[in-house]
């Protein structure tokens, strides 16, 4: 009993933690199978874009190396589900875009190229 005494704010502040961490799993758990993917694309969308910036050209498997090891990290759970195959697939098409908006937008082609 004087354990929880002397450390009350400490175990509010664990008990906040894991409510929030579970409520944000709820959410992206309780959103449709669609809304689901459509989140980890725009997540991949970015993370190629960063490791497009880092890397540069001519460094694809460097960059899918980076981005699985983020992806890994942001969505552990979702990466025992998934294929490495079934990724680097997601990858692919994430660099599609990236590649479309290079070509159209200058503010997106001046952050990768850094000169913003």
């Amino acid at each position: 009993m004087e354990f929880i005494l002397e450390n009350w704010p400490i175990i509010v502040a664990a008990i906040a933690v894991v409510a929030v961490a579970a409520v944000a799993v709820a959410r992206f758990v309780g959103l449709p199978t669609e809304a689901q993917l459509s989140k980890v694309r725009e997540w991949l969308l970015w993370a190629v874009t960063e490791a497009e910036k880092d890397l540069g050209g001519g460094t694809g498997q460097l960059k899918l190396r980076q981005v699985y090891d983020l992806f890994v990290t942001r969505f552990p759970w979702l990466a025992k589900l998934i294929s490495f195959e079934l990724f680097s697939n997601m990858v692919d098409e994430a660099l599609e875009e990236m590649r479309e908006m290079l070509d159209t937008n200058q503010a997106v082609k001046a952050f990768v190229e850094g000169t913003v």
